[in-house]
């Protein structure tokens, strides 16, 4: 009895109480970080989390684990601080056309954070799946074996505190129009600049200590708004308040048996929804979205679309015999069995894509709307996850409807998210993403559970084909053909209409409801059953109907035919690149997918207003 109680002694003094003192810490850290960044952002949904930071930091710290843990040595808070900044300077260039409105930079600092996840996602999948813990701690984890992190971070937070108590004033004046700051002495560049820095750094030793802890830093300075505090250094009281509550109910609260569940991830799965509520907050300060169409009616229009479209078929062949050929050689016969069904799962995976991407911008009339940015293949794959964990050897019919129902679901709630918003494009992007952070979030919490099935979700995550077979590769063709040869070019009048706006799709003869409804699960079959082939983050369903629209196919069958047929080939393509590229090693097709498409959406994004208006 008496070692029993030195034992229970032993672990309260260098387990618990440590724990607890870091819970404080990381959360006054992050919620000072969150404070500082609305404040010289004028952006009140700002915060690490969906700014990039910690994605970035992650990122950093993982590629460095793999490729150079020599610079751990020297210093793992110093390559956290490189990601996070470098993460957040692209966050910076990628809104700073649209004068870093706050829908703007939370925008992209999603799709930056969202990118860089799927990245090192990737790098701990094509490292063995002893690397499991490394994602299992990017989650989040307070677990502590002793004082040395608490005394790393405790004076780094002290500082960081009287930093902003001796800004106090430029944070104040930050608050007013950049003239009105000039006009009291405030060197507007350098203030912010410095301040970004301070934020940047707090985040980044928050990360590279215990991994990422989203949402605190914008809960807190939330919180302390709503009680009527005005100044930024109540939100590290707050944010300790915050992460220590959140700590001890994922101690307690059984979630998924007795697993221990990174806290990280669980405040992650907490703060997408409160991002969900905060967003009719922006309305005062993003100013008027920008009313863009999914039907695409600027730039140039081709006078002959069909002759586009027959050459883009024509191209399709050709792929194939080059991705099936190409370095085969005499063993051409041998490799065939192995290459064929990974490329015909590619091409129906990007020609459901396609679809489903142009079915949802037209439906939404949001150019810039698909599967993947609206968190409906993100749905998806949290469909995917209660079922492995809930059925021991589920079949591809069970994960097909898995997904389908998981994406449904997904789309339903974007659809009235939108509807109340006004459809407004932005806000609708926005929503989109942090419903995919959301389901990220519940999936990182799923794979925190240690059920070795749960380890498949990570080839999944990354979409990998390598475990695509014969019978898998023909349901996936059928599952593309079906729907597109005879479900949707029925619906073509429908995406014609829909755009115009209700009273004149009612004046036309449109019932709006049932059509909607028809549309939607159209688009979740699709997104769905394309999903469970190349993962949640491809990016194929926005760049194919943004290539269709730019090569001059704007009306509705023709925009449709040309998706389909750019899908397949942008995938058929990423296959082989894919596998060619790092020979004998082979990335994931979804990743290389995601190389291409996280790129081409952060240039969409970093373009003026008006040059992503559809009509």
């Amino acid at each position: 009895m008496p070692e029993a109680d030195s034992m229970s002694q032993v672990l309260f003094y260098y387990s618990t109480l440590p724990r607890i003192a870091m819970a404080c810490l990381c959360g006054a850290a992050l919620g000072l970080s969150g404070a500082l960044l609305q404040r010289v952002l004028r952006n009140p949904i700002a915060e690490p989390s969906t700014l990039g930071i910690s994605a970035g930091a992650q990122l950093a710290l993982g590629a460095t684990t793999i490729y150079a843990p020599g610079l751990l040595d020297l210093s793992r808070e110093g390559v956290a601080l490189a990601g996070g900044l470098a993460a957040m300077l692209l966050v910076l260039a990628l809104s700073w056309r649209q004068g870093l409105r706050p829908v703007s930079v939370v925008l992209a600092g999603l799709v930056v954070g969202l990118t860089c996840g799927a990245l090192s996602a990737t790098l701990i999948q094509l490292n063995g799946e002893y690397l499991i813990s490394l994602f299992i701690w990017g989650g989040g984890s307070l677990s502590q074996q002793g004082w040395g992190s608490v005394l790393a971070l405790a004076p780094r937070l002290a500082l960081g505190i009287l930093a902003a108590a001796l800004l106090l004033r430029p944070l104040t004046v930050l608050g007013l129009d950049d003239t009105a700051a000039r006009s009291l002495g405030v060197a507007l560049h350098a203030t912010r600049l410095g301040i970004l820095l301070l934020s940047v750094w707090l985040a980044a030793s928050v990360v590279s200590l215990v991994g990422i802890i989203g949402f605190v830093g914008l809960a807190a300075p939330a919180f302390v708004r709503l009680a009527g505090a005005r100044s930024p250094l109540w939100s590290p009281v707050m944010g300790a308040a915050l992460l220590l509550l959140a700590d001890t109910l994922t101690g307690t609260v059984p979630i998924l048996g007795d697993d221990l569940v990174p806290t990280g991830a669980m405040t992650a799965l907490l703060g997408g929804p409160m991002l969900l509520w905060m967003l009719p907050r922006l309305h005062a300060l993003s100013g008027p979205a920008d009313r863009g169409t999914g039907s695409g009616a600027g730039g140039r229009r081709s006078a002959r679309p069909w002759l586009l479209i027959a050459a883009l078929a024509a191209v399709l062949p050709l792929l194939c015999w080059v991705v099936l050929a190409a370095g085969a050689g005499d063993d051409f016969r041998e490799l065939l069995p192995w290459r064929w069904p990974r490329l015909v799962a590619a091409l129906a995976a990007g020609a459901m894509l396609g679809a489903s991407g142009t079915v949802l911008q037209r439906l939404t009339g949001n150019p810039m709307a698909s599967p993947e940015v609206l968190g409906i293949s993100s749905g998806a794959g949290l469909g995917l996850a209660v079922l492995v964990l809930s059925v021991a050897a589920p079949g591809r019919l069970e994960q097909l409807g898995a997904t389908t129902l998981g994406a449904a679901l997904a789309l339903a709630v974007m659809l009235l998210l939108a509807r109340r918003g006004g459809f407004a494009p932005e806000r609708m992007l926005l929503a989109g993403v942090a419903l995919a952070a959301t389901c990220g979030a519940a999936l990182t919490v799923i794979m925190s559970s240690g059920n070795p099935r749960a380890f498949q979700l990570l080839g999944w995550l990354t979409g990998s084909t390598y475990s695509v077979e014969a019978p898998d590769a023909l349901l996936a063709a059928g599952f593309a053909v079906i729907p597109l040869l005879l479900v949707a070019p029925l619906a073509a009048r429908w995406l014609e209409i829909l755009p115009l706006g209700e009273t004149a799709a009612r004046g036309l003869g449109i019932a709006i409801a049932p059509v909607r409804l028809c549309l939607i699960l159209l688009a979740a079959v699709l997104s769905a059953a394309a999903t469970l082939i190349v993962g949640p983050l491809s990016f194929a369903g926005l760049m194919a109907p943004h290539l269709a629209r730019l090569i001059g196919l704007h009306r509705p069958l023709p925009q449709l035919a040309g998706a389909v047929l750019i899908g397949a080939l942008l995938m058929g393509l990423s296959d082989w690149l894919s596998r060619s590229i790092a020979f004998p090693y082979q990335l994931p097709v979804g990743l290389f997918a995601t190389l291409i498409g996280g790129p081409y959406l952060m240039w969409l994004l970093a373009r003026p207003p008006g040059g992503r208006q559809g009509r």
